[in-house]
């Protein structure tokens, strides 16, 4: 008898145990309408290989699997590992430790680390390339947040290093959130207003109604917008003015780095914050299930290799230092 759809982890467990059920459950998300095209070459025409669960193209003279172009590409890690990890990550309000994954599905530490970096990739949202606050609901809360450890609790050699100066020792993210629609943020170098503003105007529809907080970087963007601002010294509602949904999501966000993930390098926050997009921007009539087969379907396409990941082949700010004809150099 045929399983279900599994609705939970006990079910996703079982359904995916069975590595013929797993592959054909990628197949199906991979390529929906049934048609199999090589992801090299978009070649129909090929010919599969049921012992090894691979395709030959005629096109390109190459195999392909259904890993292939995916963020699981080069990966010797089954499917149904795969799948558990994709689903704990979605489904755990405060995200799931590399620690905790692995000895959950019997990997080492650096390999779960590795597999929830890739997953992250696939959940990344393409919305960015278009403004929020252009629809029938106009209303759009702004605002921004510090992520950094606390001095108190830092080794004595990382607290010399601090300047005083909460911008250059904390990483500064802002945050937009249209009234019933998405969260989006975007880690910034500083909170000055030659930062925030273009970053606004490029974000936001003009015409609609911003939300903010008294930060003097708004000032200004009243010939944009229908501009409110709620003092947080003073109150924090004033009917509708308020930020409170970003300080909801800002709240999520740092219980999972505080609580799951401890310590983040800076160069990797962003995203730790596309992983809590995602499940805030689906946390509403979805539930684990529905919310699971979202991320298997934006595998596709993505690609994340362990040497760009850790930043070799890069210079200490993660710039490239290969050049035509130039050995790679590896800072670290």
């Amino acid at each position: 008898m045929a399983l279900k759809t599994p609705k939970t982890l006990q079910e996703a467990v079982i359904y995916f145990s069975d590595p013929q059920r797993a592959f054909d459950f990628a197949v199906n998300l991979r390529w929906p309408d049934g048609k199999v095209v090589c992801p090299r070459c978009n070649g129909a025409k090929h010919s599969f290989i049921k012992t090894r669960r691979i395709w030959f193209c005629y096109d390109c003279k190459k195999q392909f699997t259904v890993k292939v172009k995916t963020v699981f590409e080069d990966s010797a890690i089954p499917l149904d590992k795969w799948m558990i990890a994709v689903w704990m990550l979605v489904a755990c309000k405060n995200g799931i430790s590399s620690y905790e994954l692995g000895k959950t599905i019997g990997v080492t530490q650096r390999t779960a680390w590795f597999m929830l970096q890739r997953i992250r990739k696939a959940l990344q949202d393409g919305f960015f390339g278009s403004k929020i606050g252009g629809g029938s609901n106009r209303e759009v809360e702004v605002d921004e947040t510090f992520i950094g450890g606390k001095a108190r609790n830092m080794h004595k050699h990382r607290k010399a290093q601090l300047t005083g100066r909460i911008d250059d020792d904390k990483a500064v993210v802002v945050g937009f959130m249209e009234r019933g629609g998405r969260v989006r943020t975007q880690i910034v170098e500083k909170r000055r207003k030659v930062n925030m503003q273009p970053l606004v105007r490029e974000q936001v529809e003009t015409g609609a109604t911003v939300y903010t907080d008294a930060l003097k970087s708004y000032i200004g963007l009243d010939s944009d917008y229908d501009h409110e601002v709620i003092d947080h010294a003073v109150e924090y509602v004033n009917g509708r003015v308020h930020t409170n949904t970003l300080e909801n999501f800002w709240a999520l966000v740092k219980r999972g780095l505080h609580g799951t993930y401890v310590s983040v390098e800076p160069f990797h926050l962003f995203r730790y914050l596309d992983e809590q997009m995602f499940r805030f921007n689906n946390r509403k009539n979805m539930n684990d299930s529905q919310r699971f087969a979202l991320a298997m379907s934006q595998i596709g396409g993505k690609r994340l290799t362990y040497s760009e990941l850790t930043g070799k082949d890069t210079d200490s700010l993660h710039e490239e230092t290969t050049g035509a004809g130039e050995e790679a150099q590896i800072p670290f």
